[in-house]
């Protein structure tokens, strides 16, 4: 059994679904009359369905019945599920694949840690699903980003303890998740957006040959 373990989020590190998010998103606030930008789009990265709802309501300053907000959540993911549903293999991030393949040459297994609930759907799409040593989604937990329960969880499939289990993520909210989980954060982005991470890369595309290696070697020594 591998003494390291690795736990990716999906939208912006495996795959880019944001942008369906924001134009789902986009297409709501632009029917309640009040401007939704990019830059607002980016308040809602790696948070939940709910609470996305509520940042973009308090955004433009609209209140609604509940009744009338689990409507909207309803049709907002059909809306999201209609762009997912297109989606291929052309839609996996550069360096994404590589860095699985590396892991698998590595015998270290890697799962899914991610907010989403059509997180299964978005792997099958892509054809990854079958890869993953396990999936923790938005179906599986209570409590959202920044809270650690999803990578907790992610290291209970992994028969590892926190401190073992490297995060990829590219969000705030998922940083500060792994920071709390004990776990080495990896920022994937913009390096002063992710400063809390442990480390920093633009891309996947630029992580060194020998990183999780260098992990292995560390683990043996201990």
């Amino acid at each position: 059994m591998s003494k390291i373990g690795v736990i990716f989020d999906l939208d912006g590190v495996i795959v880019d679904t944001a942008k369906y998010h924001y134009l789902a998103w986009k297409n709501l606030a632009d029917s309640l009359d009040f401007e939704f930008t990019e830059a607002h789009n980016e308040l809602l990265k790696g948070v939940s369905r709910v609470r996305s709802l509520e940042i973009l309501l308090d955004i433009g300053k609209v209140q609604l019945s509940e009744q009338k907000k689990q409507e909207i959540l309803i049709s907002k993911n059909e809306e999201y599920l209609g762009y997912i549903m297109k989606m291929n293999t052309d839609e996996i991030l550069p360096g994404a694949e590589k860095l699985l393949n590396t892991l698998d040459d590595l015998g270290v297994n890697y799962v899914l840690g991610s907010a989403s609930k059509n997180a299964e759907l978005i792997l099958k799409q892509v054809g990854l699903y079958h890869r993953f040593f396990g999936i923790v989604d938005g179906n599986a937990v209570s409590k959202a980003k920044p809270d650690p329960e999803v990578f907790l969880i992610g290291a209970k499939k992994l028969n590892l303890l926190p401190e073992s289990c490297i995060v990829f993520e590219d969000a705030i909210a998922g940083i500060e998740a792994a920071n709390k989980a004990n776990m080495t954060s990896v920022g994937i982005g913009d390096k002063e957006t992710l400063k809390e991470a442990d480390f920093n890369f633009n891309s996947l595309i630029e992580i060194p040959e020998d990183f999780f290696s260098r992990f292995l070697s560390e683990k043996i020594k201990k």
